[in-house]
């Protein structure tokens, strides 16, 4: 401890000055003689409390004015406190310190010596002067204790050793620091007793503190024996209420209808549930009885019985199965889709083989507008069953799917519980639209909550976080859409059957337009098959000069575009009857969109027909390239991924390997610029499938020899010049076909894959299997390279 050295020898010894460290207690205010156990947290009290532990223990505790001020100044502290010697410190296990001190004497701040690590002040001791006692005092004495006394046998319960302390008390300023420090004031009126100072004045303010907070106790158990009266009113005014149930029972005044949980129980033990799930609301519904009338909870549990009875937990539909009537409602309703049919007829023919099959999970996946969700409707049909239709695009929250529990105000059901309830049999047809597009957050990821739904040896005890209770989805029929199968998680996409619609050929969305979307439209338009007359010519030029797409949606809005221009036609001449042919299609459309699928008309130096796979269908994917004089750069643009411009790289790898072989300088690398290009550069564009195409555009920039416009290619290419295999097959040769192109060379690897392309396609392309470059080059160039050396 440092120690200020006295001026003048003579003056007591109470006027020392000392430098202590010092401890800002927060709320707390420590008397003299008393302990006071505390915990301190703050790093600068910490820093102090060591310091102290270091030399003699002795330690300054004075009281801060603001309660909100974190890190208080020299401004903010009171500048009375006391003198304490520190009897014991606990280190706790959250990085606090318990504190055990006793309080010595009072003290005032003369100044601040220190701010940081931590408060060091010197302070003044404040010596505490006994008077003899007066007959003022005494009376003094006596009334305060007598006004404890009252505080402690009416209001508060205090230990015993407190009371015989004030007892023996005979000292104005002892008993006031005493009293003050056992009773429950305000840190800033304790704070007032330390700072009083003459012992009789200290003792009378306390004793008018302590008579104004016994007016207060008085008032705060007036109000609490008034509302236990209102709450016994309350009890009164339920039984009394019961009782004139009882007595309108026995004189027949009323029609004695059931009460409300009798009415729920009756429900419950006809609502067919198994045992478990009975006994669960039986229970909820003895809790409805025992709950007054009016209260909160009743309403919850009200809610929730009757939702949980408003599920089908018996009620199933039963299935007629007739494959003959399955294959008509699927072929009246959808035009090809061969493969998606064949699969439902075979799910089908099994049912009815084996009833008791656990409910199955079909997943289509295709691009949009080929009737994907249609057909689950048909299906709902062709098996009599209930049809529910239930949409995840954009769903993020796990709750939508498992609910929230009933503890959250405003809980419900999640999608699936909410759809079975709403188709109101335990077997639907229940349709998950756009799986793909599940999204995952803070609140959940929707698509795990997915995985025990879609797996039929577990969902039959499914637990929704509302109903929370097991119920039974394993005779449910589920079907899911998506457009892309690289969107469903892994785990998701096991659990499923996956079916694959592809494309439709030109002749498909004929036919579809014909027999389905032209009559559709003039229905919904109100127009008569006599007053408007599309010809066939004019719905295959609406196909290829106005729509580009995989469906048929846009197909349909071009057909609705022409209905409502005819519908004001035959409003203004009611007699008329309009014919649409190809002549006067503008007239009702504008000008063409599309030019058969703009590949190029004719043999290009450096212009590649490529094949690209969307989520949308395939794509015709030019790629050009040019050579320039130059230094070596290579030039990628088109809006290419990562992966697209490492093809690119091995391409002209590739190619310096063969250059001899194809009649190209060796240093061609050095010497020319190579600019490679793929139109429409604003989409983005990616995959290693069109590593030969790219090859093939080079060779032919750098040997100045056309490509034929009429052949399309798809392949990975790799350094030594082979042709991996790739995927999407099939709606890139519909591409092709949709182009017009004749040949179309692909991967040895992929031919298996031509059975699942489209009869129509195969019929009108050729397909050439690829190994080595070299036979691509064959195969596309119009002459043989070694035919146009390049100097």
């Amino acid at each position: 401890m440092m120690v200020v050295e006295k001026v003048d020898p003579t003056q007591p010894e109470s006027e020392q000055l000392k430098t202590l460290p010092t401890l800002i207690l927060r709320g707390l205010v420590i008397f003299p003689g008393m302990m006071l156990q505390f915990d301190v947290g703050r790093k600068k009290s910490v820093l102090a409390l060591g310091k102290s532990m270091e030399e003699d223990q002795l330690i300054f505790l004075v009281a801060q004015k603001d309660l909100s001020v974190e890190d208080p100044g020299e401004e903010d502290l009171y500048t009375i406190g006391v003198v304490a010697r520190i009897r014991q410190v606990v280190r706790r296990t959250d990085d606090g310190i318990r504190l055990f001190a006793e309080g010595l004497y009072r003290a005032k701040i003369r100044s601040v010596k220190k701010v940081n690590p931590f408060l060091l002040t010197e302070v003044e001791e404040i010596e505490s002067k006994k008077r003899r006692p007066t007959p003022h005092a005494e009376a003094l004495i006596r009334y305060t204790q007598s006004l404890f006394e009252t505080y402690i046998q009416n209001y508060t319960h205090v230990p015993p050793d407190i009371v015989l302390g004030v007892v023996q008390k005979k000292d104005c300023g002892e008993l006031a620091d005493y009293i003050a420090m056992n009773i429950s004031l305000d840190y800033d009126k304790k704070q007032e007793i330390l700072e009083e100072l003459h012992p009789y004045r200290r003792l009378q303010r306390l004793s008018v503190m302590l008579k104004a907070e016994l007016e207060i106790l008085s008032i705060e158990s007036r109000i609490s024996e008034k509302a236990k009266d209102q709450i016994d009113e309350n009890q009164r005014d339920y039984y009394l209420r019961e009782q004139m149930k009882a007595i309108a029972d026995e004189l027949g005044e009323d029609d004695n209808p059931l009460e409300e949980a009798d009415q729920l129980r009756e429900r419950i033990q006809k609502s067919g549930m198994p045992q478990e799930q009975q006994d669960k609301l039986l229970k909820e519904c003895d809790r409805l009885a025992k709950m007054p009338e009016g209260s909160h909870e009743s309403s919850v549990i009200t809610t929730y019985v009757e939702t949980c009875l408003f599920l089908p937990w018996a009620k199933a539909s039963k299935d007629r199965i007739d494959l003959q009537k399955a294959r008509r409602i699927l072929d009246r309703d959808h035009y090809g889709l061969t493969k998606v049919k064949d699969r439902i007829v075979e799910s089908l023919a099994v049912k009815k083989l084996n009833p008791d099959m656990k409910g199955q999970i079909l997943c289509l996946v295709g691009p949009p507008g080929v009737g994907k969700t249609s057909i689950a409707h048909s299906v709902a049909e062709a098996l009599g069953r209930k049809y529910v239709r239930v949409s995840l695009g954009g769903v993020r929250d796990e709750s939508d799917i498992r609910g929230h529990r009933r503890t959250y105000i405003g809980a419900m059901p999640g999608r699936i519980i909410n759809a079975i309830k709403q188709a109101g049999t335990r077997n639907p047809v229940l349709l998950l639209d756009e799986i793909d597009k599940l999204g995952n957050d803070y609140r959940g990821d929707p698509s795990s909550a997915l995985l025990e739904v879609l797996d039929s040896a577990q969902n039959n005890t499914f637990v929704d976080h509302y109903i929370d209770m097991p119920f039974d989805l394993s005779q449910v029929f589920f079907i899911t859409t998506a457009n892309d199968v690289n969107g469903i998680p892994e785990p998701l996409y096991d659990r499923m059957d996956v079916i694959t619609l592809g494309s439709y050929t030109h002749e498909e969305k004929f036919q579809i337009a014909t027999k389905y979307l032209v009559p559709k439209q003039l229905k919904n338009s109100g127009i008569f098959a006599k007053s408007l007359r599309i010809s066939p010519a004019a719905v295959r030029e609406i196909i290829d000069g106005y729509t580009r797409e995989a469906g048929v949606r846009g197909l349909e809005r071009q057909i609705s575009m022409i209905c409502r221009k005819c519908a004001v036609q035959i409003v203004e001449t009611p007699e008329t009857v309009v014919r649409v042919t190809p002549k006067n299609l503008e007239t009702y459309l504008g000008p063409r969109k599309f030019r058969n699928e703009a590949h190029n008309r004719k043999d290009t130096v450096g212009l590649v027909n490529g094949l690209a796979w969307t989520s949308v269908g395939g794509e015709l994917l030019p790629i050009e390239v040019a050579v320039m004089d130059g230094t070596g750069k290579i030039e990628l643009t088109g809006s290419l991924g990562d992966v697209m411009k490492e093809s690119a790289r091995t391409a002209i790898s590739c190619i310096r390997t063969r250059a001899d072989k194809l009649g190209i300088s060796k240093d061609f690398y050095s010497k020319y610029d190579i600019h490679i290009h793929a139109p429409e550069g604003a989409v983005p564009k990616d995959g290693p499938s069109a590593g030969a195409a790219m090859a093939t555009a080079i060779t032919s920039a750098l040997t100045k020899i056309p490509i034929r416009h009429d052949v399309a290619m798809t392949g990975e290419i790799t350094l030594l010049g082979r042709i991996l295999p790739i995927g999407g097959l099939r709606e890139k040769t519909m591409a092709a076909y949709r182009a017009g192109i004749k040949t179309v060379l692909i991967p040895s690897e992929n031919v298996s894959d031509l059975a699942e392309v489209d009869s129509v396609v195969k019929d009108a392309v050729e397909f050439l299997p690829m190994e080595q470059i070299d036979q691509v080059l064959d195969a596309a160039l119009t002459r043989k390279p070694s035919q146009g050396i390049q100097s």
